[in-house]
């Protein structure tokens, strides 16, 4: 993954409850359709996927404007997924060119910041990419 600036100011007068459910819909919409990434998700979740896409706009909410309406476990959310760097890749750049499609710019870059931030985390903690902390005795995507 390339460095990217970080934004100095989270624009939070161009993020509304409408941007991040646009952005999220039109995201998962996209998701589905990859011929990589749909097959993980759609057998994830099945048939909670209103659910999934009413925890992601909290989840964004959270992130973007404050309102801790998100309480989950990411890194619990996703083991079990079978998910490896190529993943996180495609992920990123579907999220990149929705949020510049979607979003005003300032907004954007302030949600593709995190997104990465994000996925770093992730990462990490299933121990997978350049960044994971490859502990003794954790196989790679545990």
């Amino acid at each position: 993954m390339t460095p990217r600036p970080i934004p100095l100011t989270e624009p939070k007068a161009s993020i509304t409850e409408d941007l991040i459910r646009e952005l999220v819909n039109t995201f998962y919409s996209r998701v589905l359709e990859d011929g990589t990434l749909g097959p993980i998700f759609r057998k994830a979740l099945e048939s909670r996927w209103d659910e999934h896409l009413s925890i992601m706009v909290d989840f964004w909410s959270s992130i973007s404007l404050g309102t801790g309406r998100y309480g989950g476990k990411p890194h619990v959310a996703h083991r079990s997924l079978g998910l490896i760097e190529e993943h996180f890749h495609l992920w990123l750049a579907l999220f990149e060119s929705t949020a510049r499609e979607v979003c005003p710019a300032d907004a954007a870059a302030f949600f593709i910041d995190r997104a990465h931030r994000i996925a770093d985390s992730l990462q990490i903690g299933l121990n997978i990419g350049p960044k994971a902390l490859r502990l003794p005795n954790a196989p790679a995507g545990a």
